[in-house]
């Protein structure tokens, strides 16, 4: 596989710098008000594949996203959020259900990778969809007396009652198809729009019903889930902003793959009319917008196959784009990993009446933290049988708390861009443990973000804990574990095959 190498010391010293930039400014705001503000609409925008390292917020250079720089300008970054999971349904679960993705048992995106030949059995997700006993952030904020929107990607069930509609969503459009275009013909968005053309993209379509669906709540507190499907492969966009990027300068060894790069301005417009309309609306100043991405950077495909649409192929012809979408550095790996390219995310919240604009917080953050801190916000309450392993964050959006030190957990044990895996991150020092060889891995990760300098012979008491702590953990949750394959065959063991529960 190719390897691309991205500034890694450059991108760290910059990062750094908007970091220490970031906290002088957020000084000099003017504190918000300490009266408790009334609850805020929120608009939570999602993206698909995005890595931490994607956005110019972020010190991406290559990249061109205006209104997530206004987002981050009179907002808060956040340079230590995680996704619950290297992957989609598991980090969505997390989110709806405020808990970690091994508790629910969705280890893997639904239905989940399979290979019959390799050392291990890996473990199935209990359900293949999002069970509907649970509570859900969608019924909990409607409890709250909030009027709830889902539309974009799901994907954690495909009929009732496991859609968002059976999960305490008003109102709701999902996207069931790999395609950003000819949505109609394709039968693309559930349920079925009869005002659906072919020749919207999607990212516009999700849009649209986020829109409309903020007018018609205008008067009422809102949640407002949008969930894009950018920049999943297969990688599509519109040609005339592919074309502007492949006239654009390439930089320190950074891929640029011109069409990922028009896909994430697709998703920077999309916020961009979302601001727009709460400002027109007069809603902006007490509406909560927060972005966030499901999981790392995909750099290239797990089956080693062109990951752009058919008819982009002739774009990247004979050329090395056609498998590379981008790089995660300074950050290791990519989506599938437990490495920090998997599992760090872009975060960015923006809200006038609490959050000082151009504020940076170093926070550990998960998506399992955004049931518990949205229904703080929304004035409602937690389920009581339902455990939440989520922290809330209110105090950190208001600059109440400043603590760093916090302990998060990961468990994928399941075959993707790596082995099975479990991780822990404690304060600075991240853990990393595989489940067949049981190696292990310690980084200090405000020395080493890139995690080169494995530390877990040099300090093996530091290990010792962080590997009880962890163990523990999953004991507590009923982690489920791989076992051993006694189908394993040593030549065959990197074929993928069809997964038991797929039909």
């Amino acid at each position: 596989m190719i390897r691309w190498t991205l500034r890694s010391k450059e991108f760290s010293a910059f990062l750094s710098a908007i970091i220490f930039l970031g906290c002088i400014q957020g000084c000099k705001e003017v504190a918000p008000s300490s009266a408790s503000p009334a609850p805020p609409n929120i608009v939570f925008i999602l993206a698909d594949d995005l890595g931490w390292a994607d956005l110019p917020t972020y010190g991406n250079a290559f990249h061109e996203t205006p209104n997530l720089d206004r987002l981050r300008a009179e907002g808060m970054l956040f340079s230590n959020a995680y996704a619950a999971a290297p992957v989609c349904s598991p980090t969505r679960a997390s989110i709806q259900a405020g808990q970690y993705p091994a508790r629910l048992g969705i280890n893997d995106f639904i239905t989940g990778h399979w290979r019959p030949y390799e050392q291990m059995i890996v473990p199935k997700n209990r359900t293949q969809y999002l069970p509907d006993s649970l509570t859900t952030i969608g019924e909990a904020m409607k409890a709250a007396g909030y009027a709830t929107g889902y539309f974009g990607k799901w994907h954690l069930g495909w009929n009732s009652p496991y859609m968002p509609g059976d999960q305490g969503y008003d109102d709701w459009r999902v996207h069931r198809r790999g395609t950003f275009y000819k949505l109609k013909s394709r039968d693309a968005i559930f349920p079925p729009d009869d005002n659906l053309d072919d020749e919207s993209r999607l990212s516009e379509v999700l849009t649209d019903y986020s829109l409309s669906f903020i007018e018609q709540n205008k008067a009422n507190p809102f949640f407002l889930f949008l969930s894009h499907y950018d920049v999943h492969v297969q990688l599509d966009a519109d040609r005339d902003l592919i074309d502007k990027y492949l006239k654009k300068e390439v930089k320190d060894s950074f891929p640029g793959n011109a069409i990922y790069a028009a896909m994430i301005e697709h998703i920077d417009r999309s916020l961009g009319r979302i601001m727009e309309k709460l400002d027109a609306l007069g809603l902006a100043e007490n509406t909560m917008v927060v972005f966030f991405s499901d999981n790392g950077g995909l750099v290239s495909r797990f089956d080693k196959i062109p990951l752009l649409a058919k008819d982009k192929l002739e774009i990247y012809e004979n050329s090395p784009l056609q498998y590379i979408a981008t790089s995660n550095a300074p950050l290791r790996a990519e989506k599938g990993t437990v490495f920090e390219g998997g599992i760090r995310e872009p975060l960015l919240v923006k809200w006038p009446k609490v959050v000082a604009a151009g504020s940076t917080s170093l926070q550990l953050i998960s998506s399992i933290d955004f049931f518990p801190t949205f229904v703080e916000l929304g004035k409602g309450k937690l389920p009581p049988e339902q455990a939440i392993d989520g922290d809330s964050f209110a105090g950190i959006l208001s600059g109440e708390r400043t603590e760093t030190d916090r302990t998060l957990y990961w468990h994928y044990p399941v075959y993707h861009h790596d082995r099975p895996a479990g991780a822990i991150r404690q304060g600075k020092w991240k853990m990393i443990e595989y489940f067949d060889t049981e190696e292990v891995e310690l980084y200090d990760l405000n020395e080493d973000i890139g995690e080169q300098n494995n530390l877990a012979n040099q300090l093996p008491d530091k290990r010792r804990e962080l590997s009880e702590q962890l163990a523990n953990w999953r004991r507590e949750i009923a982690a489920q574990m791989p076992v051993p394959n006694p189908d394993f065959d040593a030549e065959r063991r990197e074929e993928w095959g069809k997964h038991p529960d797929r039909q």
